[in-house]
């Protein structure tokens, strides 16, 4: 196994951001990739559009469990490293890869055998279901390029390595920009595939990830063992990532569920209400971003300390995220009320839809400073082993605060008291989160 970067040595800020900073490309390419693939597929028409925003949902519940692995993934691994134990570091990487193997097997099955039924229960319209059919049986037949290359890149992030996983997604996108007009319109002697094409891009760009990903863990890093493992032996490896994974999947999932509530009950305030929760989510995913990445670098950060038993570097870490989200988090809010209007007439020239949508980007960011922190203290819980404790903020602050908090708002104040109700749960949240992760690290040991 090569050299793992050291991330128990050094400024606790300076290390922390030079982790983050890789992961902002990163996870903005993402961004961009699920875009192109929007963009391109619109031109088909309305149906074919309707067809790939009905996949949606289904994606999101498949990139829960996905990230909910990684989590596990770096969790472990990070603290492995920071133990000096390379090879156990190198065990749980070999069968990190084997557990995503195995889930995609699992996860391809039940795709292809409920699809039908899956997207009728959705809503989706016969014509529509069967234009899903070409989008998610493609999908569905390659989980495993999926998931395994998630699983590698956690796994590289576990040993303080955030650029190669960076590349690695980014060539990915600009793969799939370039395929998509090929297979999807059948440039260049290749047949006309429209939404199947769009399907197999996504795949072909994501097959590059996957064999990115493997030659760098097994030429480079020196990280995959060859020995073929007993099953105990996987066992032993595949349970400390599922006691991180489940839960950090669960939390997850609970943010779409909820996402869904909200979106319903907007729906009752008419469909420019529903437009602008819509846009407001997006601009917020954007928005946030540099704080997503952040909280992603906390894992190997902290893992690495508590496996090194560096208490000190734990908190020193977590107070970095924390104070730099509260900055960030003013920072967004400040610009955003000071361009809602302008920003919101980009996406509509409805007068109803522009003020929802101002009204969004005046009151939603009133909560990011501690929401920020909220992501910050659920990667501090899973980087220490305290999975249930970060799937409890989440839990809490999507289900018990956010969609109570979001009627109790639209029932006083309509479609400005769903944003209001949702920013409160996000600060309440937030300071409960700081409270709770300080109390729970406050003694000398972790």
């Amino acid at each position: 196994m090569s050299r793992p970067k050291d991330l128990t040595a050094g400024p606790v800020g300076k290390t922390l951001w030079n982790l983050t900073l890789p992961m902002v490309a990163g996870f903005f390419s993402m961004i961009a990739f699920n875009l192109v693939d929007t963009l391109f597929v619109a031109q088909l028409g309305t149906e074919e559009l309707a067809a790939m925003s009905f996949t949606f949902p289904v994606i999101f519940f498949l990139a829960g469990i996905m990230v909910g692995l990684g989590t596990g993934t770096a969790s472990v691994i990070s603290r492995a490293v920071g133990a000096g134990d390379a090879d156990r570091a190198r065990r749980l990487t070999t069968d990190a890869i084997l557990l995503g193997f195995v889930w995609a097997i699992v996860l391809s099955f039940l795709g292809l055998v409920t699809i039908d039924p899956l997207f009728s229960l959705l809503g989706a319209s016969p014509p529509i279901r069967a234009l899903v059919g070409q989008y998610m049986s493609i999908l569905f037949g390659g989980m495993f390029v999926f998931i395994v290359p998630v699983i590698g890149n956690h796994s590289m992030r576990g040993c303080g390595d955030t650029l190669t996983p960076s590349l690695i997604m980014m060539s990915a996108a600009l793969i799939n920009a370039a395929l998509d007009p090929i297979f999807i319109y059948g440039l260049f002697g290749f047949p006309r595939m429209e939404l199947a094409g769009a399907a197999l891009a996504t795949i072909t760009a994501r097959s590059t990830s996957l064999v990115a990903a493997i030659w760098v863990l097994h030429w480079r890093k020196r990280m995959l063992v060859r020995v073929r493992p007993r099953l105990l032996d996987s066992w032993d490896s595949w349970r400390p990532i599922l006691i991180v994974a489940l839960p950090a999947a669960a939390a997850n999932l609970s943010v779409p569920l909820s996402m869904a509530v909200i979106t319903h009950l907007a729906s009752r305030f008419g469909p420019g209400a529903v437009a602008a929760v819509g846009t407001g989510i997006r601009l917020e995913n954007m928005a946030l971003l540099v704080v997503l990445a952040l909280a992603a670098a906390v894992i190997p950060f902290i893992g690495q300390n508590y496996g090194a038993n560096r208490p000190d570097r734990v908190r020193g870490g977590y107070s970095f995220g924390a104070r730099f989200s509260i900055f960030y988090g003013l920072a967004v809010w400040a610009l955003f009320f000071v361009l809602a209007y302008p920003i919101a007439r980009l996406f509509s020239d409805d007068p109803d839809v522009i003020s929802y949508i101002a009204w969004f980007m005046r009151i939603m960011p009133g909560g990011y400073p501690l929401l920020g922190i909220g992501h910050v203290t659920i990667a501090a819980f899973n980087a220490i082993n305290r999975p249930l404790h970060a799937a409890m903020i989440n839990l809490l602050r999507m289900f018990f605060l956010a969609v109570p908090l979001a009627y109790l708002g639209a029932w006083l104040f309509s479609v400005p008291g769903i944003f209001g109700g949702m920013a409160l749960a996000n600060v309440i949240s937030g300071v409960g989160a700081l409270f709770f992760f300080r109390w729970m690290t406050g003694g000398k040991r972790l």
